[in-house]
């Protein structure tokens, strides 16, 4: 059951990114060889007016494969012999129908299940928000000029700045006031605290839900980066990332401790997973990294400023040793991911 549920998000993720690249050749007169969904040898597919539709044996990834993508072509509907900007939207919007997704669901999700708003519940004994005089009803709107919407932004802040002293700006009665926090090592926890507690859900209505899921996908996109930073800077190790064995193991805890409470709580538990793998997925692939869509723009922008194309075969050999680079760092947290399994 958790196996299912992990590939039919993941399959969803991927046919919407897909379907972004898809539309967007459609609409600019390419021609769309093949759809697909997964990786590998075909299982089932069926052969439309000029489009294959096919599910892979492999269920992570999928493809659409246009005319004159990776080779020489003397068609006109070919994707390398379309203009620059329409190039780069095809490629571009791939991306793009991720962020639209995780907004889409974001509004579905705080619809139903509301805000957290950073309002303080409390303040704890021997920490710095109570020695500045915070109390309980004031809302924390930003964080060392950070913007703050929702409660948790609070702890991720301190979590990726820890032990760095915070110039909090809160309102209290409407006015707004500032405080200078400095968060305290929580031996407990190993967790630079500034001493809140709190977060209450509360419906925003229909315009505040569509703002709040503008600031949920900023908050999911800000996760992402400040997590890739700390892999380069080592504040988080290799060995903490994630893959699909990963992630699958934690849609399955995700949902079976959430279905306890209720179908509820699991669905809305599961959109929440499934809006930061969306976000995530539209951040990685933005990247400029070749073999990757953010690869593709920037060669375009490289073409754009010396006004003609790249070497084919030189984007070729690029592509092809990121890919292999990528596909290594797969499989070594793959590997990653089962050795952590084998040992709980």
């Amino acid at each position: 059951m958790n196996i299912l549920i992990a590939i039919l998000i993941f399959s969803f993720i991927i046919i919407f990114h897909e379907f972004g690249h898809f539309i967007t050749a459609k609409r600019c007169g390419i021609k769309v060889l093949e759809f697909s969904l997964g990786l590998g040898p075909t299982i089932v597919g069926f052969q439309g007016k000029e489009t294959k539709y096919s599910i892979k044996l492999l269920p992570f990834g999928g493809a659409c494969m246009m005319e004159g993508e990776d080779e020489a072509s003397d068609s006109d509907r070919a994707f390398g012999n379309k203009p620059l900007w329409q190039r780069f939207l095809v490629v571009l919007n791939g991306p793009m129908f991720n962020f639209l997704l995780a907004f889409l669901l974001s509004l579905v999700m705080l619809g139903f299940m509301g805000v957290d708003r950073p309002i303080i519940g409390g303040v704890m004994d021997g920490y710095s928000a109570q020695e500045a005089g915070l109390e309980a009803g004031d809302e924390i709107v930003s964080m060392n000029n950070y913007r703050v919407h929702f409660y948790r932004e609070i702890s991720l802040y301190t979590f990726f700045h820890p032990g760095e002293t915070v110039e909090v700006s809160y309102l209290r009665d409407g006015e707004k006031h500032q405080a200078t926090l400095t968060p305290k090592l929580d031996e407990e926890s190993g967790r630079y605290l500034i001493g809140v507690q709190g977060g209450t859900f509360e419906k925003v209505g229909v315009w505040g839900t569509i703002k709040h899921s503008f600031w949920w996908i900023k908050y999911q996109i800000y996760t992402t980066f400040k997590s890739l930073s700390s892999l380069l800077t080592g504040m988080v190790s290799v060995n903490e990332m994630s893959g699909p064995v990963g992630i699958v193991k934690t849609i399955g805890d995700t949902y079976e401790q959430s279905v306890q409470v209720s179908m509820f709580l699991a669905i809305m538990n599961l959109l929440n997973i499934t809006i930061l793998l969306s976000a995530n997925l539209g951040v990685m692939n933005l990247l400029p990294i070749p073999a990757l869509d953010g690869g593709r723009i920037l060669f375009f922008l490289v073409e754009a400023i010396r006004g003609k194309k790249l070497n084919e075969n030189v984007e070729g050999y690029v592509n092809f040793v990121s890919f292999v680079l990528l596909m290594g760092l797969m499989v070594f947290v793959m590997f990653n991911d089962i050795t952590k399994l084998i040992g709980h």
